[in-house]
């Protein structure tokens, strides 16, 4: 699933455990340190979700060049939005 800032890919294998995730920002996002200020806030927001995903599941988030400029808030809300159609986050409420 993609909106304009990120792509998002989940696997769901039969095996229990943790959820485990990957992060992906390409030389398109921009230069290192566009790259990795990008990875730290998609690290963030995983951080702050991983206790709500599937367990066993495999999720990637890949990191499109438009969110090189977009703020945390718009991050977290495209992230939310993705997420939650794709069944990692419940539903709100």
């Amino acid at each position: 699933m993609q909106g304009r800032l990120l792509k998002l890919a989940v696997f769901r294998p039969t095996g229990e455990g943790e959820a485990k995730t990957g992060i992906i920002t390409s030389k398109r996002v921009g230069g290192a340190v566009i790259r990795n200020k990008v990875r730290r806030r998609l690290r963030e927001m995983i951080r702050l979700a991983r206790a709500d995903f599937p367990p066993g599941s495999l999720i990637v988030v890949i990191a499109k060049s438009a969110a090189a400029g977009a703020a945390f808030e718009e991050l977290r809300a495209e992230w939310l939005l993705l997420a939650r159609r794709l069944s990692i986050l419940p539903p709100l409420t």
